[in-house]
């Protein structure tokens, strides 16, 4: 019997240590499953105030670009409203001073020395040159002034309209037009009626010895048509071409292609407020192909 009894209370000792075991590593366990716990719990409250941080920077920007914008929208308006009216209100003095110094001119012609001839001759120019200067600011202000009037718009009967407002240059330059069938698109008819008439007399008008050969096609983009102007004329350099479309820029000397150099940025201008890009490309085989494209509504 005290075998037994020895033999049983060390099995007891060898189960009781068994639970103990077991209740240790139960216990340990659940510490790790809480410090885990607490941990998954630090991380998650560590990225909730993280994005929250990362939503309020976000927010942040947001209000700093409108802000921006805003202030870049007020500004253009305000350039746009002083060049309408510093170029509207010079232009009756300037015409004032250009009449009188031609009634000089023509009172005097001859009858001072041939210096003070030269001299009035200059002025008379210099006045002229800066009339048109301000006609052409005058014309750049309005385009942004004027609300868009959009709607359907023939090109093919734009581009009627332009050979008939060019006539005489054109018979002058013995040019030739060639139109392929052209899409009616969503805009403005006016002002791209502008666009389209100043790149067909750029088109005439700079050309070299051989008459100007004009081609006007059109060809489809996703979501959009893209309108092209192809001439034979003296061309663009690659350098030069990025900044043709620069307000007074002018690529060629004002004595042998007379000009303000506004004309194409008024049309980048109408371009861009239709949400299109007018883009040029210097031809290999010389001249140049202007293109600009329309969305569609």
């Amino acid at each position: 019997m005290k075998g037994f009894a020895t033999e049983d209370l060390g099995e007891v000792d060898r189960l009781q240590a068994g639970l103990d075991r077991e209740r240790l590593a139960r216990r340990e366990a659940e510490r790790v499953a809480e410090s885990s716990q607490r941990e998954l719990l630090r991380l998650q409250a560590g990225r909730a105030l993280e994005r929250q941080r990362f939503e309020l920077e976000l927010r942040r920007a947001h209000a700093e670009i409108e802000e921006a914008v805003a202030e870049f929208a007020r500004s253009n308006q305000e350039l746009e409203a002083f060049a309408y009216v510093a170029s509207h209100d010079l232009r009756e003095p300037l015409r004032s001073m250009a009449v009188f110094i031609q009634l000089l001119a023509r009172r005097y012609e001859g009858q001072l020395d041939e210096r003070a001839d030269e001299y009035i001759a200059f002025a008379v120019e210099a006045a002229t040159r800066m009339q048109s200067l301000i006609d052409g600011l005058l014309k750049y202000s309005q385009v942004g002034r004027r609300q868009l009037e959009r709607g359907p718009v023939d090109l093919g009967s734009l581009v009627i309209q332009a050979q008939q407002s060019l006539a005489q240059a054109i018979e002058d330059a013995d040019a030739r037009i060639e139109v392929d069938p052209l899409p009616t698109v969503h805009a403005d008819r006016v002002q791209l009626g502008q666009v389209v008439t100043n790149l067909l007399a750029n088109a005439v008008k700079f050309h070299g010895d051989a008459p100007p050969l004009v081609h006007v096609c059109a060809e489809r983009r996703p979501g959009a048509w893209r309108i092209l102007v192809e001439d034979n004329g003296i061309g663009i350099s690659p350098e030069q071409a990025p900044r043709v479309f620069e307000m007074f820029m002018r690529v060629h000397a004002r004595e042998q292609y007379p000009g303000t150099g506004i004309g194409l940025a008024i049309c980048q201008k109408i371009i861009e407020r239709h949400r299109g890009a007018l883009e040029v490309e210097p031809l290999a085989e010389g001249g140049s192909r202007f293109s600009f494209t329309i969305p569609d509504p």
